[in-house]
């Protein structure tokens, strides 16, 4: 891999591990629908600005539109949800199952071939995920529950959109795609959030975190992302999610005051660990 492509994943590590902390800042305002689609239209507003090549969006419109469902508009939507009841670093972790769920899918839909190693790392990332589970509810109580299906969920979209795209758009302009796919979010999101506007004003605080989830956090993080499954293929790509709990616990940390436990922590290395053998990156180790 690239030195350029190393700096993007960390780059994009850090902007979608702190995405969780502003989640969790303007969550509770906007309301999860509302959230989601501030974010993407803001990210509209911003991906316009930097198109140049628009054949994609006349070529693909059905193809884009269920992309930006798939990518943006319901794992948006579930993650905002997922805030209201859950820490930041917690998201971020599970956020982490994205590779385990890509290869699954992969799998059942690609027939990408699952060695004995992967169905292992699978079993093993799905223990660690009821570790996290029951972590969770011991200290956040059952309301907690919801959040966690939803951000895992959320992980679930964001690994079949990373197969969709290598399958339907394996050499499309980074700008372009991520254009796209937020333009179909958008369509698709925008009736909801105007439905479920909330009728309290929102501070400006709120208003600052969802502009930089829109700005930074979707139409950035999708140009270096789309870039990345371009030049290092899905299942390389998706591995970024490995950088996210770090990130994701640090800011959390850092900005929240939210608590680093030995268990969540524990948590977090049988989650990697297992995803790392689910998406087989052991595989390529010579023995």
């Amino acid at each position: 891999m690239r030195t350029r492509d190393l700096t993007d994943m960390l780059l994009l590590g850090g902007i979608w591990g702190g995405a969780f902390v502003l989640l969790r800042i303007a969550s509770p305002e906007f309301g999860a629908v509302p959230l989601a689609a501030v974010r993407i239209f803001v990210a509209v507003l911003t991906l316009l600005f930097f198109l140049r090549e628009r054949s994609l969006l006349r070529a693909q419109p059905l193809r884009l539109l269920l992309l930006g469902l798939m990518a943006s508009a319901i794992p948006f939507t579930l993650y905002a949800y997922a805030m209201l009841s859950i820490t930041s670093g917690l998201a971020a972790l599970l956020n982490a199952t994205t590779p385990m769920f890509g290869a699954l899918i992969a799998w059942l839909w690609l027939g990408e071939r699952l060695s004995v190693l992967r169905v292992a790392g699978i079993v093993v990332a799905f223990v660690g995920v009821l570790w996290l589970v029951n972590d969770a509810l011991g200290t956040l109580g059952i309301g907690a529950l919801g959040g966690i299906l939803a951000a895992l969920a959320g992980a679930a979209c964001y690994g079949w959109a990373a197969s969709y795209t290598r399958r339907a758009f394996p050499t499309a302009d980074p700008v372009a795609l991520a254009t796209g796919t937020v333009l179909g979010a958008l369509a698709a999101i925008l009736p909801f959030a105007v439905a479920t506007w909330p009728s309290t004003p929102i501070s400006p605080r709120a208003w600052i975190a969802a502009v930089t989830l829109g700005v930074i956090c979707t139409a950035v993080a999708y140009m270096i992302y789309f870039r990345l499954l371009r030049n290092v293929g899905a299942g390389r790509a998706v591995t970024v999610t490995f950088l996210f709990p770090p990130f994701g616990v640090l800011w959390g940390a850092l900005v929240l005051s939210e608590p680093i436990t030995v268990s969540l922590l524990a948590g977090c290395v049988v989650v990697l660990a297992g995803t790392a053998l689910a998406v087989g990156l052991l595989d390529r180790v010579p023995y």
